[in-house]
């Protein structure tokens, strides 16, 4: 079984890799081992590249058999990251791209040799966070928070984009704050894992090409 830790968010990214991705993959040999970023109790919130960094190396430090990627949100992503500092007119998909390739390279240049980080570390940037994934099957997102009236809501949402990953990053607009202000319960650890559940894994993968890069990348860890 190959072992990959990955360094989330916070708690609805930790339920999500536990609960939804992780059997997944565990299918294919791959087991997924979700660690909130920062020190043990900490509930997540905007990561920060220090913080991130700090993490990263220690679980490629702690066991070099095993393989560490990264669940952070591109929306409100915190500071260090280089993202003030990205060429404008950069699309945001190209954005996130340049982001993930930079702290692996700052990483493979700050960490020893041995520890193989080309090859152990596979960042990943979800666009433009988690919410974005839901609306993959907007019916079975509505279904699923036992809220019906809002599919046809969702689907007009979903269908002024191209892919639910070009769902904006406004402060108002973005994935989060569209269901929320639909939905002014929404609970984004007990619906949002629920949703990803229904919507599932094979719906992401089909409508997100950036997840779906990302999954593959770790369904490959497992191919000799």
């Amino acid at each position: 079984m190959i072992r990959v830790y990955v360094v989330v968010e916070g708690a609805t990214e930790e339920a999500f890799v536990r609960d939804v991705l992780g059997p997944t993959l565990c299918m294919q040999s791959v087991l997924l081992i979700p660690r909130i970023i920062g020190a043990a109790g900490h509930q997540g919130g905007r990561v920060s590249y220090d913080r991130a960094k700090h993490d990263i190396s220690h679980f490629l430090k702690q066991e070099r058999g095993a393989f560490c990627t990264t669940m952070f949100d591109f929306y409100g992503l915190g500071s260090g990251f280089t993202k003030s500092l990205l060429p404008t007119g950069l699309a945001n998909r190209e954005k996130v791209a340049r982001i993930e390739a930079a702290v692996k390279s700052d990483l493979a240049g700050s960490l020893p040799e041995s520890l193989r980080v080309d090859v152990r570390f596979l960042p990943y940037l979800q666009l433009h966070e988690y919410e974005g994934l839901l609306f993959s099957d907007p019916d079975a997102f509505a279904l699923a928070i036992d809220e019906p009236r809002l599919m046809p809501q969702f689907r007009r949402i979903r269908g002024e984009f191209a892919t639910p990953e070009d769902i904006d990053d406004g402060l108002q607009s973005a994935p989060s704050k569209r269901v929320a202000a639909a939905f002014a319960s929404y609970d984004k650890v007990l619906h949002g894992v629920l949703a990803a559940k229904s919507v599932g894994i094979a719906a992401m993968r089909r409508e997100c090409p950036h997840f779906n890069q990302w999954v593959a990348s770790l369904e490959r860890l497992a191919t000799p």
